[in-house]
Formats: C-alpha cells, sequence, structure tokens
C-alpha cells in the first residue's frame, strides 16, 4: 500500500510542477511577451530549475501549446450561441460584437501581446494565424443574410479586429455599447 500510495503522491507533486511552469509562462507570455520569455525566467517564477522545465516539456512548441490551452480555458472565445439564433442579421451581428468586444476588454492587452510578437516569434505566429482564421469563419457567418454581401463580409471584417476595438473604445474613449452602436451603423451603411 505504501509503494501506491508513494506513487500516487509523486505523480501529483509531478502534476503540481508541471502547473507551476504553465502558470509562470503564461504569466510570462502576457507581461513581457512570448518572443522575450526565456526558459530561465520560466524557471525562475515557477521556483524550479531550467532542467525541470526541460523534464516537463520536451521543447519550446510543448510548452507553448500547454500554455496556450491554460490561457484558452481561462479565457474562452464567446460560445456563438449567442448570437446564432438571432433572427435577424442585425440582431445576429449586434450580439456578436458585444460578446467579442466584451472578451477584448478582458484579454485585449494579451493579444496584443501576441499579436505584436507574432512578427518575431514563429510559434506565436501559427497562433495569431488561427484566432485570424476563427474570425475569418465568424466573419462569413455574420455575413449571411445581408445584400452586398461583399462589403458586408469587408465592414464586418474590419469591426471584428481587435485593432477596431482598440481604436474606439481604448484610444478614442467609447463605451463598449457605444463601439457596438458605431460599427452596426459603419456596417449599415456599406
Amino acid at each position: 500500500m505504501t509503494r501506491k500510495y508513494e506513487l500516487n503522491r509523486r505523480a501529483e507533486r509531478q502534476a503540481e510542477t508541471r502547473n507551476r511552469i504553465v502558470q509562470a509562462t503564461v504569466g510570462l507570455h502576457t507581461s513581457v511577451g512570448p518572443a522575450q520569455t526565456t526558459i530561465s525566467a520560466i524557471a525562475e517564477r515557477a521556483g524550479v530549475q531550467r532542467h525541470t522545465v526541460y523534464a516537463h516539456f520536451r521543447d519550446e512548441r510543448t510548452l507553448f501549446d500547454a500554455c496556450s490551452a491554460h490561457w484558452a480555458a481561462l479565457h474562452p472565445f464567446p460560445d456563438a450561441s449567442m448570437w446564432t439564433d438571432a433572427d435577424d442579421p442585425q440582431s445576429r451581428l449586434r450580439a456578436a460584437l458585444d460578446a467579442v468586444y466584451e472578451w477584448y476588454e478582458r484579454v485585449g492587452y494579451d493579444l496584443e501581446i501576441f499579436k505584436r510578437d507574432s512578427g518575431v516569434h514563429a510559434t506565436t505566429a501559427a497562433l495569431v494565424a488561427r484566432r485570424e482564421e476563427g474570425l475569418l469563419s465568424l466573419r462569413d457567418g455574420l455575413a449571411a443574410g445581408w445584400s452586398r454581401r461583399k462589403a458586408v463580409r469587408a465592414a464586418i471584417g474590419h469591426t471584428l479586429e481587435l485593432e477596431t476595438w482598440h481604436s474606439l473604445v481604448r484610444r478614442h474613449g467609447l463605451t463598449r455599447t457605444q463601439a457596438v452602436d458605431a460599427m452596426l451603423r459603419f456596417v449599415a451603411s456599406v
């Protein structure tokens, strides 16, 4: 019985150490950015040695994937069911923009860091590309039901951009509701 208990306790300690490493990495990725995050800094923040980080994560990609999954679990993208049941395209767009802009309010700084580092850090570039593909898919779904589909797709794509939200809310001081209303008027005008 003692042997089984020791193995279970060892597995628990390994899982705790792995979790500390992941949390330390997420903390660094969302402060200094993935491009500036070093294994030494991760180890220091997690309270472990560098070789312990390598023992848990064989390479940067596996560590990055674990961190991305952890971050996404903490900050899930809005559930499409919040807007897919809306009867008309404008109501659907309003609900989607409100949800996406609320998400940007919570994670905008992190996303800006990731986007900044995507130009110099290949692993981050792949993550940003996946997020942008998701926004294109969302754009296409939200454009259904509008006339002038090509122009509306472009306008909706613009409204979904992090940079658009940043400009309206952070730089120019609109509230989320004001930003959503402005973007609805913009899309309706094309």
